[in-house]
């Protein structure tokens, strides 16, 4: 299983590109970081691996690929929910029975540091947890490719911290993770970086 990019370029209608003839291939096990200046088209690259979006010029070839997830900037949860009930959804999804996605949900949480904030509501959650419990449930539905989209934008250096830690833990599962981000600590928290500033 690997996604390979081979020459991609794109633009917006008659604008100058936001990157060019950018190639590089991921493989499963890796949490790699995707950065660049605002503007350099780190969403749109998102986008373009997810098959969302068309590239300009150049292929992206999805070998293996079966299920794509997105975690985006902003965490969005159902606010009454516990965090642990946000985990195990999916997890029933797949068709664990009631106690396995329970046990497996807490597990999981407890992997991203979320074990005293298992029975806490969503909306009770700071602004670090809630962005963990998306990295989690994301990973909880076992895709193929796992797409994050400037996962501590918004968040202090304190949850900053805490999600590049959990960030960290991704690439044990045999998912492909992207990760955009202008922040360098997340990148180094990343086990490879591909620099759209290069192009």
């Amino acid at each position: 299983m690997q996604v390979a990019a081979t020459g991609l370029t794109h633009r917006f209608g008659d604008a100058a590109p936001l990157f060019a003839d950018v190639s590089f291939s991921l493989l499963p096990n890796n949490v790699y970081a995707l950065t660049g200046p605002s503007g350099s088209g780190k969403s749109t690259l998102l986008s373009i691996l997810a098959g969302w979006t068309e590239p300009t010029g150049g292929t992206v070839d999805r070998d293996g690929i079966q299920s794509t997830a997105w975690v985006f900037q902003n965490p969005h949860g159902v606010p009454g929910r516990t965090a642990e009930d946000h985990l195990a959804l999916p997890l029933l999804a797949r068709g664990m029975l009631h106690a396995e996605a329970r046990a497996e949900a807490r597990r999981r949480l407890a992997r991203v540091g979320l074990t005293a904030v298992a029975s806490a509501p969503f909306h009770q959650l700071s602004g670090g947890e809630a962005q963990r419990l998306m990295l989690a449930r994301g990973m909880a539905a076992v895709p193929d490719l796992l797409l994050v989209d400037e996962p501590t934008a918004q968040l202090d250096a304190t949850s900053s911290d805490a999600v590049n830690q959990a960030l960290s833990t991704l690439a044990e599962d045999g998912t492909i993770v992207v990760v955009a981000t202008h922040d360098a600590r997340t990148r180094d928290a990343c086990t490879a970086a591909i620099d759209l500033a290069a192009h």
